[in-house]
This record gives structure tokens, C-alpha cells and sequence, in this order.
């Protein structure tokens, strides 16, 4: 008897996800790298740079959660490289943009097109790990926001400083369009589809999808998504992680070049090291979360717990981070603040994914859309506090205020143990009220 065909095609589709996530956010902060170059031909203050930064997070938030929506029904196959395209073409057309109101044009759109990215990413993690492994297979696909850093940031600000910012968004615009080819070619929405996937881990996939698709025909419960205290709670959590994430993207880059004297192709260099600890811190939380997982079956520990409190270490880290005027001592505490505040992406997204199962890419829309607010909030906020304090040490402050408010709300109200049990007393009593019409 033929023994059968054991494959790991689930690990191949979570590197696909993971460089779409790097390109995804290479695309996006790129324009930090352009703040001199575009002050000095268009002599834009930082409030109005910080409105051009919004505009994206304003986009983004339009489409966000109905990306989510467009998932569920349409999948993932379909409308992420769809959405890949549109973002592609978004950054090349900012080579073209020719003022302030073209600027704001292009990255609201390209907000627009970003929106699927992390619903996309949910549902297709769902569809195709298993839920021990769903942290661990989030983190490798969330490391690449930090490491979109770590390798972006040289060859961003080296492709300005030698040949413009013009030449700098054509270049980096082109891999997503090639990147969607692929993953249209290689990804099903169910992974029995793929001739890829052997009978072992068809097995194991569908073995961990009967619990779960007893709902996957059943209409989205909006009201429960929106309004439950845990899923509340950790889309606050997300918001404060949103805040930190678009404030380090967009403007640490004109935080080293003005409060410590540092040339663009240093800036880029030096940004390696707390985004390259970023990805480390990220990457353990995955594994962390996961293994307290299978040793407790408990999210209240292997998620809520290291939420609030790698979000309370990243909160005391910021704001050190407010006091200090040295290069070391702001490299170190960037460094440590951005690790704890990026270890607990992972955490946030299988919260979304263990709660909502076969809806998890609306429940992941709606705490996108957290992000988004945050992503219009943070960039022009931190331009105000710039432009009236001629410092940084004010937006570091709120940084670490806003995180340290995060870790209170998810201590009080973040138990998705009780969420899961509650909703699968739901998921019984309409099986019931199905098979039974008479009752």
C-alpha cells in the first residue's frame, strides 16, 4: 500500500504571504525617506508632510473593513492580488505627483488598495493552518513589517540619495504586480484544491476545519464583532499598536536626521538595528504564544497576557525614549520599544482568527480599520507636535501614554477563553434550531 504524499505546501504559501507583507510595507513607508528631499522642492512644513502621511491612513480605513467583507465572499485568491495591483501602481504613480494635492491623491488611494493586506492575510492563515501552528505562521508573515525596514530603509534612502525620489518609487513599485502573478498561480482559497497539498496534510488541515466550518455559510454577526468587550478591547490594543507602528514607519527616518545630525544614507543604517530587533521581538512572540497556548489550551494566557504585557514594556521604553538626547542611548530605547510594541502582532490577529474562525477576515477588517484610524491620527498629530515644539519629545510621550492606556483596557476586558466558549454555545443552539424547524 502506497504510504501517502506528506507535504508542508502550508509553510509555502506562509512565504508568499510573508514577502507580499514586505513589499506591502516597503511601499508604504517609502515616502519617509523623501521628507528633506520633498521639503527642499515643494517647502512643506511638517504639518502639511503629516497630512500627506494621513491621507493614506484615511484611504485605508474606506476600505479596510469592507476588504475584509470582499474576502470572506469573493476569497482570498482573488482579491489580494487584485488589491497587490492597485497598491503597485499607486506607489509608481507618487513619482509623477507634482504638489501637495497630488501627494494627498496618490496615498489615499493607495490606502484604498492596501486595505485587503491584513484581512487577506487572516483569512488565508485560517484557511490553511492548523490552530496550533496559526501564531507561529502569523509572526513569519508579520516579521516582515519590521524587516521592511531592515532591508527597505538602505536601499530606500540609497536610491534617493543617488538618483532621486522620483526614480525611487518607480523602482520599488514593480515587485507587488509580479508577486500577484504568482500567488494567483500557487494559492487556492481551500487548500484540497491545490495539487500541491499531500494526503497527511490534507488530513491535518481538515481535521482542524470541521470544528470550525459549521459557520461558514452563516451570515456575519456585525453586532458581535463590533461590541463585544474582548474584541473591543483588543482592537484598542490595535489601535495604540497602529499608533506606534505608523509614527516609527513614517517619521523616525526625519527624527535622525533632525534631532541627531545624521545623513540620509546613515539614517538608513541605522534604522536596521531597532527594526531588526523588531523582527526578533516579533517573531518570539509567534513562538511564545503558540507554546503557552498548547501547554495551557488557554488564550487569556498565550495571547491577552502577552499583549498588555509587552505593550507595558514598550509604553516605559517610549518614554525614556522622550528624555534622551544621545545617539546610543536613543538607538537602544528605540530599539526595546519597538521590539515589545511589534512582539505581540501575532497575538492580536489569532485573537480575530481563534474568536471569528470562517469570518475572521471581517472580524480582521474591523481591527484593521483600528489601525487605520490610528494610521490617520499618528502621522499628522506627530507633524503638529513637531512644528509647535521644534522636538520630538512630545510625540515619544503620547506614544507611551497611548500604549500604557492600551495595557489597563486589555488586563479589564481582554478574555477571549470566555468569547470562544460563549460562542460555541451560539453555534449549538442554531445547529439545533436547524435541525429541528419545529422547535
Amino acid at each position: 500500500m502506497q504510504k501517502p504524499r506528506t507535504t508542508h505546501y502550508r509553510w509555502v504559501i506562509t512565504g508568499l504571504i510573508f514577502f507580499i507583507t514586505l513589499i506591502n510595507f516597503i511601499d508604504r513607508s517609502a515616502i519617509s525617506f523623501v521628507i528633506d528631499s520633498l521639503k527642499q522642492e515643494f517647502h512643506f512644513t511638517d504639518t502639511q508632510f503629516g497630512m500627506i502621511l494621513s491621507s493614506f491612513g484615511l484611504g485605508y480605513v474606506l476600505l479596510t473593513v469592507l476588504g475584509g467583507w470582499l474576502v470572506d465572499r469573493w476569497g482570498t485568491r482573488t482579491v489580494w492580488p487584485l488589491a497587490a495591483i492597485g497598491w503597485s501602481l499607486c506607489v509608481g504613480f507618487l513619482g509623477f505627483a507634482v504638489g501637495f494635492w497630488s501627494f494627498v491623491g496618490f496615498r489615499f488611494f493607495l490606502g484604498v488598495s492596501e486595505g485587503p493586506h491584513f484581512p487577506a492575510m487572516s483569512r488565508a492563515i485560517r484557511d490553511w493552518l492548523p490552530q496550533s501552528e496559526r501564531a507561529r505562521a502569523l509572526s513569519v508573515g508579520l516579521v516582515a513589517i519590521p524587516l521592511s525596514s531592515v532591508i527597505g530603509a538602505p536601499i530606500t534612502s540609497y536610491l534617493v540619495a543617488d538618483f532621486g525620489w522620483r526614480t525611487m518609487f518607480f523602482a520599488v513599485s514593480a515587485i507587488g504586480i509580479v508577486w500577484a502573478g504568482v500567488w494567483y498561480y500557487c494559492f487556492r482559497d481551500h487548500p484540497q484544491d491545490s495539487k500541491y497539498v499531500g494526503q497527511e496534510e490534507r488530513d491535518l488541515l481538515s481535521s482542524s476545519a470541521i470544528k470550525e466550518d459549521s459557520v461558514e455559510k452563516a451570515p456575519i454577526d456585525w453586532l458581535f464583532i463590533l461590541t463585544h468587550p474582548t474584541l473591543a478591547a483588543n482592537n484598542f490594543a490595535y489601535f495604540a499598536f497602529g499608533y506606534m507602528l505608523f509614527f516609527a514607519t513614517l517619521w523616525l527616518p526625519g527624527y535622525f536626521l533632525s534631532q541627531h545630525g545624521l545623513n540620509l544614507k546613515s539614517v538608513g543604517w541605522y534604522l536596521t538595528i531597532p527594526w531588526l530587533t523588531g523582527a526578533i521581538f516579533l517573531k518570539a512572540g509567534g513562538i511564545i504564544s503558540d507554546w503557552v497556548y498548547k501547554k495551557t489550551g488557554s488564550s487569556r494566557f498565550a495571547r491577552s497576557h502577552l499583549i498588555w504585557a509587552s505593550q507595558l514594556f514598550a509604553a516605559i521604553f517610549f518614554v525614556c525614549l522622550g528624555f534622551t538626547h544621545s545617539l546610543g542611548l536613543s538607538i537602544l530605547f528605540l530599539s526595546l520599544g519597538l521590539g515589545f510594541g511589534l512582539m505581540p502582532q501575532s497575538a492580536f490577529f489569532s485573537v480575530n482568527i481563534d474568536v471569528a474562525k470562517a469570518k475572521s477576515a471581517s472580524a480582521q477588517g474591523v481591527t484593521s480599520g483600528c489601525l487605520a484610524i490610528a494610521g490617520i491620527i499618528a502621522p499628522a498629530l506627530t507633524g503638529l507636535l513637531i512644528d509647535w515644539t521644534g522636538n520630538y519629545q512630545g510625540a515619544f510621550l503620547l506614544l507611551g501614554g497611548l500604549t500604557g492606556i492600551a495595557v489597563i483596557v486589555v488586563i479589564l476586558f481582554h478574555f477571549p477563553d470566555q468569547l470562544t466558549v460563549s460562542q460555541k454555545c451560539g453555534f449549538i443552539s442554531r445547529k439545533r434550531l436547524f435541525s429541528n424547524p419545529k422547535k
